[in-house]
């Protein structure tokens, strides 16, 4: 079996490493993409008439999208390979023909839009690209749990200008079997989506997976703001910011303390900054352990090719696991999964309508989910608040952006391996590892 890791056309190999059970987490793993049906993997074709009809039509926006679905709707109830590679193409993120949703790849055209219709936008900044298979693995996440979700698609058609950007190409790892089976991941990345006024400017961000339900609260709440932060006048609105993240930030701690009362526990501890980076690089074990729901698919990979780090600041857990594991428990209705996520996993999970194990594979994402959420509002997004009191790098959101990757998901733009590259560690691999 060979093990070989890519980035930006840089092979790598590895030795051994620690397991990753010592950042106190399970390596259940989730396991959504081991088996790609064969719609998942839709075939090109640059000379499709649907294709080019749908080129042709995204240069329309969203509306163009809508004369697509109306034109198609009946060949939509089953679309072919063709079609959903037309529709990818049309909304720029894979899976479209699940969540019917157009994408913006241009910043400055989203804006124009959002000016046009007098909406917000949505941004997200992930590691990869929206439009492919195997764009990092929070954002997959969100094309099956949060696009497709009827409500959440509904609401961001309505209310949302959407666009996405990536911050830097995702690793891959292909496990090679060695008789003609091979198994494709991506290493390390988490994603997150920014609420930005018509003119870009930062709002609000919802980092990492969310729950259905919660996702649409954020929305909700962060259309509510922008209309309100965009009728104060100009030398008000960063004291009108700065006080709506701070009421934000007593409603966490308020929503955290009722937690763990619910729970029996007396001595609540305070919700911990996230430590800085320092003058060290994270590990992409470390990282890793942010997103929950992404290190289940991602640990048993991890565990055999990273090798051994002796980073100082590993992630400080707010609580012990199997408190949060409890604290989730309460918040399991959030993270319920509607009808069309559902269908999608079973199309993007199994072959031929073999879908037997679908609701164990359906319960443990729910609690995966359900666990990123909470992790997710407490100790990400509450540090996002705090930033935002602070007016620290948020008003640009390609800065707040940088401070997001590197204080909080724990991969800054310094290190070019993702923390999965050690200047400490031996491999006894020529060049340790490392192919042009």
């Amino acid at each position: 079996m060979k093990l070989k890791f890519i980035t930006s056309g840089i092979n790598l190999g590895f030795a051994c490493a620690k397991d990753l059970r010592r950042a106190g987490f399970a390596t259940t793993i989730v396991s959504l993409l081991l088996v790609q049906s064969t719609y998942a993997q839709t075939p090109k074709s640059s000379t499709s008439p649907l294709l080019q009809q749908a080129t042709q039509l995204r240069t329309q926006g969203s509306k163009g999208l809508e004369t697509f679905l109306t034109t198609h709707a009946k060949e939509l109830n089953n679309p072919s390979p063709q079609m959903r590679e037309a529709l990818d193409t049309l909304c720029q993120q894979k899976d479209c023909y699940a969540s019917r949703l157009f994408w913006y790849t241009d910043l400055e055209q989203a804006k124009a839009a959002a000016k046009t219709t007098g909406k917000p936008i949505l941004s997200l900044r992930l590691l990869g690209n929206l439009n492919q298979d195997l764009s990092c693995a929070n954002s997959r996440f969100f094309r099956v749990s949060l696009y497709p979700n009827a409500e959440i698609s509904q609401y961001l058609r309505q209310n949302y200008i959407l666009h996405w950007q990536p911050v830097r190409s995702v690793p891959k790892l292909t496990v090679d079997f060695g008789d003609g089976r091979k198994l494709e991941r991506t290493i390390t990345g988490n994603s997150i989506h920014y609420i930005l006024n018509s003119s870009g400017r930062p709002i609000d961000a919802i980092p990492g997976l969310y729950g259905s339900k919660a996702f649409l609260r954020q929305l909700v709440d962060g259309v509510k703001v922008v209309k309100e932060y965009d009728k104060v006048a100009v030398n008000q609105q960063e004291s009108f910011l700065r006080n709506y993240h701070r009421q934000k930030l007593v409603a966490i701690q308020s929503k955290w303390q009722g937690d763990l009362k619910k729970l029996g526990i007396k001595n609540i501890p305070r919700l911990v900054e996230i430590p800085a980076v320092g003058n060290s690089t994270p590990s992409a074990p470390v990282a890793g352990t942010i997103a929950v729901s992404k290190m289940q698919v991602e640990a048993p990979l991890l565990r055999n090719i990273v090798p051994s780090s002796s980073n100082p600041n590993p992630l400080r857990e707010i609580t012990d696991q199997a408190t949060w594991t409890r604290i989730a428990q309460l918040h399991q209705a959030d993270a319920k999964l509607d009808r069309n996520s559902i269908a999608l996993i079973a199309a993007k999970r199994f072959e031929k309508g073999n879908s037997q194990n679908l609701r164990q594979i359906v319960g443990n994402f729910e609690s995966a989910i359900a666990l990123d959420s909470i992790r997710n509002e407490y100790a990400l997004h509450s540090q996002i608040h705090e930033w935002f009191t602070q007016g620290n790098a948020t008003s640009n959101v390609n800065l707040l952006n940088q401070k997001v990757y590197a204080e909080l998901f724990l991969t800054p733009n310094s290190d070019a391996w993702l923390g999965l590259m050690s200047n400490e560690g031996y491999s006894a691999i020529d060049n340790d590892g490392i192919r042009n």
